[in-house]
């Protein structure tokens, strides 16, 4: 064990930590945590569409007021998501990130067929802007801002004299890197259509995004992700950060494809979505370290700080945040605890693609605040419905698991300081 550890510590960590602060996944990162509470608004308002105003009848001709939420926040996610990206990546620059946003969103509409079906010329249809163009969006929303960035700082700009208000200068200062930008997406649109294609967004589509979905879709590359964030966890870096951007392009198109597939009274086509990590795995934060807690009040009782430290963390681990266990237990860089923190999530994974997929609990399709406790989260992310029930239990199954996964390296641990003190 001290071989491996020496060996990750020289080779994972530096690695690790480049890749945690690489600037693109920053803005990625960021950009998706500052849009979520209208991804949270828009989730709220499908949940009480499907539940309250649908069970209440006197409350049924309210729905439209859900619709319309909806249609101003899921609908629209990539369109939020590409000028949040384009505005952190700008701001890492230190370029004007107002005006790098809204090239990006320029830049991503320019990608964009102009007609839809028989709809006829100036028609975007929203299947662009929800979640499922956020593969595309995503990668307009760096290249555009790459492009804008570097323009900017070749001096390519209209300089106005010093009386003229800042935000006049800094709009004038945008134009020419923000028209080369646009005209950019431009001549790559143009290109496609001549080549016989319809979008940019439909080559990505078929080409790499469809590929990667179905390939996260698998129960082995689920339990691989979810396991990959408790090994950076455990070297002391934020695990689920550095791999938001990933999990969030993979998985929330999944949970789009749900959603859509439940309002329309179909089955829901995935049995993995970027909430089922939140409602099945991350019991309590990363490692579900709600079970834990619980398993240190089972068995430690020679190690007085252990049982100290969980009381303290378990308000906080109802709900889901565990940086008081992670740096007080502490997990990172404990030997004792790494097996059953890199193991935990990949079996709480495995078991709930199976309880999904046998249809035992329904599938998630509705985004939840992270901060939900366990088991109570499962009962909202599927919706809420009679059928839901089996998904909080299909959580509780999951978290008696992890208690038992943790308790003999508890037990393990507790002997070794009875030992120390001998």
């Amino acid at each position: 064990m001290e071989k491996f550890m020496d060996f990750m510590e020289r080779k994972f960590v530096p690695v690790a930590a480049k890749i945690g602060g690489q600037r693109h996944l920053v803005a990625i990162r960021d950009g998706f945590a500052s849009i979520m509470p209208l991804i949270l608004a828009g989730s709220m308002s499908v949940l009480l569409k499907n539940t309250i105003f649908e069970w209440i009848t006197p409350l049924q001709g309210l729905i439209p007021i859900c619709d319309q939420v909806w249609w101003g926040s899921l609908a629209i996610m990539t369109l939020l998501v590409v000028f949040s990206v384009g505005y952190n990546l700008a701001k890492s620059y230190e370029v004007d990130p107002l005006a790098a946003g809204l090239i990006a969103v320029g830049a991503y509409f320019a990608t964009l067929p102009q007609s839809h079906g028989e709809a006829g010329w100036g028609y975007i249809h929203w299947g662009y802007l929800q979640a499922t163009g956020l593969f595309t969006g995503l990668i307009v929303a760096l290249i555009a801002t790459e492009i804008f960035v570097k323009l900017i700082k070749r001096d390519l700009t209209i300089k106005m004299p010093e009386e003229v208000p800042p935000a006049v200068g800094r709009a004038f200062a945008a134009v020419i890197p923000g028209t080369l930008t646009m005209l950019t997406f431009g001549i790559v649109f143009f290109i496609i259509d001549k080549l016989g294609g319809v979008s940019l967004y439909d080559v990505i589509q078929e080409s790499i995004q469809k590929p990667l979905e179905g390939l996260s879709q698998g129960v082995g590359s689920a339990m691989l992700a979810a396991m990959l964030i408790n090994l950076f966890w455990f070297f002391g870096l934020h695990g689920a950060n550095i791999l938001d951007p990933v999990m969030n392009a993979l998985y929330l198109p999944a949970l789009t494809a749900n959603e859509q597939a439940i309002a329309a009274g179909l089955e829901a086509p995935n049995v993995i979505t970027r909430v089922f990590f939140d409602t099945y795995v991350h019991l309590g934060g990363s490692g579900a370290t709600l079970a834990l807690i619980i398993a240190i009040f089972i068995a430690s009782k020679n190690r007085k700080e252990y049982r100290e430290v969980a009381k303290l963390s378990a308000p906080s681990g109802l709900f889901q945040i565990n940086e008081p266990m992670m740096f007080g237990i502490p997990i990172v860089l404990n030997p004792i605890l790494f097996i059953p923190f890199i193991i935990t999530p990949g079996i709480l994974t495995l078991i709930a693609y199976i309880g999904t997929a046998t249809g035992f609990a329904p599938p998630t399709y509705l985004v939840i605040p992270w901060t939900t406790p366990p088991i109570i989260g499962a009962f909202l992310a599927t919706g809420a419905t009679s059928a839901s029930w089996r998904a909080a239990v299909l959580a509780a199954i999951n978290l008696i698991v992890a208690v038992l996964i943790y308790l003999p390296f508890v037990k393990l641990a507790d002997r070794r300081r009875e030992k120390q003190t001998e």
